[in-house]
């Protein structure tokens, strides 16, 4: 694991119920989180955004969580078993350096990386393989917390997304953050 990955136990600071009035995951993800769709998030930690975008997929969509910690997407299954919507989250391990994730291939509908590209030791290698599994003109948001990540840190992220053949197309307003949503390139 890369040293800088957000601990375990800090994972329970992070499904509160007061976030949801910080960062509600149906205002930042409605408009771009829809029935069937199949959904991708990296990092979910104990699915803060996952269980809520289940809801949203709905039956016949379903959401890819893939993170390098196992303990937390053991504690993200234990919660969605919980919820009653365990059918509709896939769970994978993935390695620092790589989300595993070939099969996907122009298969996923969005994108969510939330408060975790600072985490990870190579930042083009999560671009692409977000882009391989990403369908042509398909979306995916990045949001970063502003107290780790500097606006020119942010701006060398998305320029690496883009190198990586995800341009982006908005910034939307997220609290404590700074956020951009990336279309893929076609072709």
């Amino acid at each position: 694991m890369p040293p800088l990955v957000c601990p375990h136990w800090v994972g329970y600071s992070l499904i509160v119920p007061w976030r949801k009035w910080v960062h509600d995951p149906r205002k930042i993800l409605g408009a771009h989180v829809r029935e069937g769709m199949t959904v991708l998030e990296v990092g979910p930690g104990m699915g803060f955004f996952a269980l809520p975008m289940a809801r949203m997929v709905g039956e016949r969509g379903k959401v890819v969580a893939v993170d390098v910690q196992e303990t937390m997407l053991r504690s993200l299954e234990k919660r969605a078993r919980s919820a009653g919507i365990a059918d509709r989250i896939v769970t994978r391990v993935c390695q620092p350096r790589s989300l595993d994730v070939e099969d996907l291939a122009a298969l996923v509908d969005f994108a969510l990386l939330f408060a975790m590209v600072h985490e990870v030791p190579d930042v083009m290698a999560l671009f692409r393989d977000v882009a391989v599994a990403l369908k042509p003109g398909a979306a995916c948001l990045v949001s970063e917390p502003r107290g780790h990540v500097t606006a020119e840190r942010f701006a060398e992220t998305l320029a690496i997304a883009d190198a990586a053949g995800l341009a982006a197309i908005q910034t939307p307003k997220i609290a404590w953050s700074r956020s951009a949503l990336l279309e893929k390139r076609a072709g």
